[in-house]
């Protein structure tokens, strides 16, 4: 039978809005595992009234369709991304590196978020409002949903624009992830400015 494709709910949001905070951040990120490029978080305050139909974790949609909802919710919810880039990532390692980018999310949105409802197992230290981490939000909370549409739209045409510029490695594609392609292609033309040096494969190839 083929996979059951969770359907998430405003129920977290709406708790919160009854409880008198009335502005409520879903917080995504994407990008942990790649050997190249930065990670990006969003952060998305969706209207109650205007929830387009069909958010979904983001890697159960296709490119087509999570393009077609980013600009719907460019269009209808209060949006905001956030960005480490492969040098943080190497100073500070990969997790406080997305951690920094959820921040930086959520201090960029319109309006100061009331609480923020974090995908994963634990929030950003720093973190400008109150928190909520929920593991595998994006396929339970409809806020979260949306950032991961919006954070993985984002990432992946810096990526394409990546790609022009350094042909070869498939990112236009592989979006950095350690496939086949990437590797050959690391072998044979070496690590680039956009890799993550403090990456197991990528470290390696620099030492030998």
């Amino acid at each position: 039978m083929p996979e059951q494709v969770a359907i998430p709910d405003f129920s977290h949001e709406a708790n919160l809005i009854a409880s008198g905070l009335a502005i409520v951040a879903g917080v995504d990120e994407v990008g942990r595992g790649p050997l190249a490029g930065p990670v990006t978080a969003a952060a998305v305050v969706l209207d109650p009234d205007c929830i387009p139909d069909g958010l979904a974790d983001s890697k159960m949609l296709t490119a087509e369709r999570r393009l077609e909802l980013a600009t719907v919710l460019e269009g209808c919810a209060e949006i905001a991304l956030g960005w480490a880039s492969v040098e943080e990532i190497d100073e500070i390692n990969i997790r406080n590196a997305a951690f920094l980018a959820m921040c930086r999310a959520v201090d960029a949105l319109p309006r100061r978020a009331r609480h923020a409802l974090i995908d994963g197992n634990a929030c950003p230290p720093g973190l400008c409002c109150p928190a909520t981490p929920i593991v595998k939000g994006d396929g339970l909370c409809v806020s979260i949903a949306a950032a991961s549409i919006v954070a993985k739209v984002a990432r992946d045409r810096v990526m394409i624009e990546l790609d022009a510029s350094f042909p070869g490695y498939g990112w236009a594609t592989n979006v950095g992830y350690a496939t086949v392609e990437h590797r050959r292609a690391l072998q044979h033309l070496g690590v680039t400015p956009h890799h993550r040096r403090s990456f197991g494969l990528v470290h390696q190839m620099l030492c030998d």
